[in-house]
This record gives structure tokens, sequence and C-alpha cells, in this order.
């Protein structure tokens, strides 16, 4: 079964990539690795900020992208959810 069918899957994936602590995450940058513009993620980030998920830091002009603990949970829940649905297929 397809993802879509239950989750959004542009912040769904988001979320998923920004659980990777082996990278750096900036919005340019997590916007081509889920395949979205740099507006839309924005907003998505936006929104994520005002619900605690996500978190900016920034360094001089550039401005990096982390998870929350509560971001971190909702990774997790998230990643559980999607491997399940593959599952399915």
């Amino acid at each position: 079964m397809e993802p879509e069918f239950f989750i959004r899957t542009k912040p769904v994936r988001a979320l998923v990539a920004l659980s990777d602590k082996n990278r750096e995450w900036y919005a340019h940058l997590l916007a081509k690795e889920i395949d979205c513009t740099y507006a839309h993620l924005i907003k998505l980030l936006d929104t994520m900020a005002e619900a605690n998920i996500v978190i900016f830091e920034r360094e001089g002009r550039i401005k990096k992208v982390k998870l929350t603990e509560f971001g971190e949970e909702l990774a997790h829940d998230f990643e559980t959810v999607l491997r399940r649905l593959e599952k399915i297929k």
C-alpha cells in the first residue's frame, strides 16, 4: 500500500531525513533530498517549528534545521509506520 494513502508524503519524508544525524541539514539540501520546492519546504518547516518539531540554528548567514526531542520521537514513529506500510505492498 502506498504511504500517500495515509500520510502527506513531503512532511514525513522531511522528518525522516532530518532524523539522519550523520548529516547537517539546510533547507535547500533538504528540499533537494525530498524532491520538494524550496518555497514549499520553508512553509512546512515554519509549521513544524510552530509545533515544536524542528528548530533553526543560525551559523552566520546559514540556518541549520534540526529536530527537537519531540520531532525525533515523531520521526521514529513515522519511520515505523512507513516500514509497516512497505510490508503491505
